[in-house]
């Protein structure tokens, strides 16, 4: 039997492919991009993109071109699109490999349209988020030139999108109305984009008319929840992630014994210190020190003192905790693991930033 990594990040890929299947089935014939950006939400890219696409997905998103490169080089062929561009960019491999360019404003599409090749273009116009995308000042000119571009032959524009901001419904639905406002204007300046998208996961499923041809699912596809009132079970997902390591050492300690820097932490009485070898250089969050759950054996702790950059240390009492076995910081909390969520709590985050954060020294696994 081969021996589990000391630091390992498992992913369960039956979970992934659940979770695209479970979020088409709710959304009723919708197309899915799956959105692996950030190398998977840390869940590894190429995996998750080729078991997305084998469970259903319609597309795949990311946010830089070389991610998508590096897709098309693992001999993942479905449909993609890029959409965060330096200022320098160059567009000819993107155009050459089959990739969809995210486009956000005039000069970025001018020189898109220089580059070699007719461009699959996807032009993103700024609805309310305030990020990146077109102004609605903007929006004649942009069209207007997009337009002109596609009928030389220089770009082909086959989408249309925004990004909500998920501020509350009012806001929501405002955002909608001002994305059919820039879908007409598009039209009538001779623009026909074939695929039109403005929700992401939490949009997708609490605001219906937000889902146009298209939604965008990451969060959700690694069976986390967007939502602060809904678990992942709620909402019919799996998390596909289970974060561990080894126990590397066990001690007893007296009373009073301080714990890791600052001696934040002092033992109530004599007891077990466990050292688990996770820490901030592999994403573990800093700001979780004294408050991160850990389960050993089965049973739950939390970190004692501060985390450090490579250990924390767990206080286990008097329970019967050996080196070797396995502290399970994240994972499915119907198995009755910690969360994602538990974690964000204890550092004061989102979901989103735990899994993505991880790195360094961990091992990723794959497991179906």
């Amino acid at each position: 039997m081969t021996a589990r990594p000391f630091r390992e990040a498992s992913i369960d890929l039956g979970a992934i492919a659940h979770n695209v299947r479970e979020l088409r089935r709710q959304l009723d014939g919708t197309l899915v991009m799956a959105v692996v950006k950030s190398g998977g939400y840390g869940h590894g890219a190429i995996p998750v993109a080729r078991t997305a696409v084998e469970s259903g997905a319609d597309w795949l998103g990311v946010v830089e071109i070389s991610e998508a490169i590096q897709l098309r080089d693992a001999g993942i062929t479905a449909p993609v699109l890029a959409w965060l561009h330096g200022p320098e960019a160059s567009f000819d491999e993107a155009i050459a490999a089959d990739i969809d360019i995210g486009v956000s404003y005039l000069g970025q599409l001018d020189r898109v349209a220089a580059a070699s090749g007719t461009a699959m273009v996807q032009l993103k116009v700024d609805t309310g988020l305030g990020r990146n995308g077109a102004a609605d000042s903007e929006w004649p000119e942009f069209f207007a030139a997009a337009a002109a571009h596609e009928r030389a032959g220089r770009i082909r524009v086959r989408g249309l999108w925004s990004h909500l901001s998920n501020s509350g419904e009012v806001e929501d639905l405002e955002q909608v109305a001002a994305f059919e406002r820039a879908v007409e204007l598009a039209k009538a300046s001779g623009l026909n984009p074939g695929i039109l998208h403005l929700a992401a996961t939490a949009g997708a499923l609490r605001v219906p008319r937000s889902r146009f041809d298209l939604v965008r699912i990451g969060l959700g596809i690694y069976g986390l929840s967007p939502f602060d009132d809904a678990s992942s079970a709620d909402l019919g997902l799996r998390p596909a992630l289970e974060l561990s390591a080894a126990i590397a050492s066990v001690k007893r300690v007296s009373a009073g014994s301080g714990v890791s820097y600052g001696h934040d932490y002092r033992t109530a009485t004599e007891t077990g210190l466990a050292l688990v070898p996770l820490g901030y250089g592999d994403g573990i969050p800093r700001h979780a020190s004294g408050r991160g759950p850990v389960s050993i054996n089965g049973r739950r702790y939390r970190v004692a003192g501060r985390v450090a950059m490579d250990q924390f240390v767990v206080d286990i009492g008097d329970d019967d905790v050996a080196i070797g076995d396995r502290a399970v910081l994240i994972g499915d909390p119907t198995t009755g693991a910690p969360s994602a969520e538990d974690w964000a709590a204890a550092a004061d985050t989102i979901n989103y930033e735990i899994v993505t954060r991880l790195g360094g020294r961990i091992e990723w696994t794959y497991r179906t």
